[in-house]
C-alpha cells in the first residue's frame, strides 16, 4: 500500500521501498563452501593484469578516459537534455564496431524508438552490422537480452528510465536507480562488458538519483556547455583508470560532434586586434593547458549602486579584485558597472587568472589596449602580492607553441624559469607594477 507521509517525522515523500530476500537463511552453508580462491591473499602474492586500452576513434574522448576504454568498466555520463550525450555514444559505438567486427554491440534506449535511434545513427554515418538497437525500460528484459546477445560494449540510455519489476516504485526513484545500477554492475562485471550509462542531471547540475550511483561506477563524466551554443566540454570527475579533471573539447555541427584538437587556438581565434578590456591567461584543465581570453567592460553607472555581472567567474572573486585595485592602484572604480566574461563559456575556478582579470579591468577603465602577444598569469593576494602557479613548465610550453612573446607573472616564476624558455618572462612582486603593461 502506498504511503506518502512518514508516521515518525511527518515528512512527505521520504519513505523508501526495500525488498528483503531470504539469502540469509543459508548463510552458514555458503560460508562453509568458500574455496581457497576466495580467501585473503598477501599483496606480494597478487598478480596484476595490465589493462590494455581500447581506442574509441575519438581522441578527445579517449583523453578524458585516461587514454582509452578499459574492458569491463562501467562509465557514467551525465549532462543537460539536448547536450549531445546520445550523439556522442552513438558515434563511439559506431567507431568501435568498425574496429571490432567480430564483437557485438548493444544500444538500449528507454527514451527513443528504434526509428529515432536508427535516424541518428544514419545522420552520423554509423552503418554497423554488428550493432543491436533495442527500445526497452524493464531491467529483467534487458538483462535477458544481454545474456543472450553477449555484447562486448553496451549503452544504457538512460538509467533513470530503466525500471526493475522487483520493486513497485516508479522509474527514477532512488530505490529503482540503486537497485538497477547494482544489478547492472554485477552483470557487466561477470560478463566483462564495457558499459556506458547515461544519467539525467538535476537543476543543480548533479546527476539525479542517490550518490551511491557515482560510487558504484568506475568513471563519472559530465557533458557541459550551453545547448544553444556550439561548444561542448567533456569533463572527468572520477576515473579509476586514469587522471581526474581531464577535459575534452567538442564543437556541435550538423554532422554531430567534432573534436577540437587545439582548444587554445579555438578560444582565441576570433579576437579583435587593438581592442581594450581583454587579456589572455593560461588555465589548467587536468593535465591540459588552455589559453583563454578574459574580457572586462567597465562603464559609468547611472543608477546608484554599481552592477557586477559575471560569466565564467565567481562574483565574490570579482568584488575582491575590485577592492585590491581601489586600495593599491589609487583608483575609485567601485561605483562603476562591471561586466566580466570568459570567452568560450569556460569557468575559471582557480586563482591563476587573477592577474589577467585585473589587467582586463584596467584596460577597459583606461580605454587602453593590451599587446595581444602578452599573457598574464598569477594569483593576486589581498595585500597586493603576486603569487606563482602550479605546473608552470606545462603552461610555458603551451605558450611557446602558440608563439606568444611575453609573460607577466610572479617574481618567483621569473627566477625559476626565465633562462629555460625562449618566451620573455617578466616577474612582478606587487600588482601595482601591472600599470606599466596596461
Amino acid at each position: 500500500m502506498w504511503t506518502g507521509q512518514c508516521s515518525e517525522c511527518k515528512e512527505w515523500n521520504t519513505l523508501e521501498e526495500n525488498v528483503y530476500s531470504e539469502i540469509g537463511k543459508n548463510l552458514n552453508e555458503s560460508i562453509s563452501s568458500i574455496g581457497a580462491e576466495d580467501s585473503p591473499k598477501k599483496l606480494v602474492d597478487i598478480f596484476f593484469k595490465k589493462n590494455s586500452r581500447i581506442h574509441s576513434g575519438i581522441k578527445e574522448f579517449d583523453r578524458v578516459l585516461g587514454g582509452g576504454l578499459t574492458q569491463g568498466s562501467l562509465i557514467l555520463i551525465g549532462g543537460e537534455p539536448g547536450i549531445g550525450k546520445s550523439t556522442l555514444l552513438t558515434k563511439v559505438m559506431g567507431n568501435l564496431s568498425n574496429q571490432k567486427k567480430d564483437d557485438k554491440f548493444f544500444y538500449i534506449s528507454g527514451e527513443e524508438s528504434l526509428e529515432q535511434m536508427g535516424s541518428r545513427a544514419k545522420r552520423l554515418n554509423v552503418n554497423a552490422k554488428n550493432l543491436y538497437l533495442y527500445h526497452e525500460t524493464h531491467w529483467q528484459k534487458i538483462k535477458n537480452y544481454i545474456h543472450k546477445i553477449k555484447p562486448k560494449f553496451l549503452v544504457i540510455d538512460s538509467i533513470q528510465t530503466t525500471i526493475s519489476t522487483d520493486l513497485v516504485s516508479p522509474p527514477g526513484t532512488m530505490s529503482q536507480i540503486r537497485d538497477v545500477t547494482y544489478e547492472l554492475m554485477n552483470t557487466i562485471k561477470s560478463l566483462n562488458i564495457t558499459c556506458f550509462v547515461i544519467g539525467h542531471i538535476t537543476k543543480e547540475g548533479s546527476i539525479a538519483g542517490p550518490k551511491i550511483l557515482e560510487h558504484m561506477v568506475d568513471t563519472v563524466i559530465y557533458f557541459e556547455g550551453d545547448q544553444f551554443g556550439h561548444y561542448r566540454i567533456l569533463r572527468s570527475v572520477k576515473n579509476r583508470f586514469g587522471n581526474t579533471n581531464e577535459v575534452g573539447v567538442f564543437e556541435m555541427t550538423a554532422q554531430g560532434l567534432d573534436e577540437i584538437r587545439n582548444p587554445s587556438q579555438f578560444f582565441l581565434e576570433e579576437q579583435l586586434k587593438k581592442s581594450y578590456g581583454r587579456s589572455i591567461t593560461c588555465i589548467l584543465e587536468g593535465t591540459r593547458p588552455i589559453l583563454v581570453e578574459t574580457q572586462a567592460l567597465v562603464t559609468n553607472n547611472k543608477f546608484g549602486n554599481g552592477r557586477r555581472i559575471t560569466q565564467g567567474i565567481d562574483s565574490n572573486r570579482l568584488s575582491m579584485l575590485i577592492a585590491v585595485i581601489e586600495k593599491y592602484f589609487d583608483l575609485l572604480i567601485s561605483d562603476q558597472d562591471f561586466y566580466i566574461n570568459v570567452v568560450g563559456g569556460l569557468k575559471l575556478t582557480g586563482r591563476e587568472s587573477d592577474l589577467s582579470l585585473i589587467a582586463s579591468i584596467l584596460s577597459s577603465f583606461k580605454s587602453k589596449a593590451i599587446d595581444s602577444s602578452i599573457l598574464f598569469l598569477g594569483e593576486v593576494g589581498l595585500t597586493g602580492e603576486i603569487r606563482s602557479c602550479s605546473q608552470m613548465e606545462i603552461r610555458l610550453k603551451e605558450m611557446e607553441s602558440l608563439n606568444y612573446k611575453k609573460l607577466v607573472t610572479s617574481k618567483k616564476t621569473f627566477k625559476e624559469f626565465h633562462k629555460k624558455f625562449e618566451i620573455e618572462i617578466i616577474g612582478l612582486e606587487n600588482a601595482k607594477d601591472l600599470e606599466n603593461y596596461v
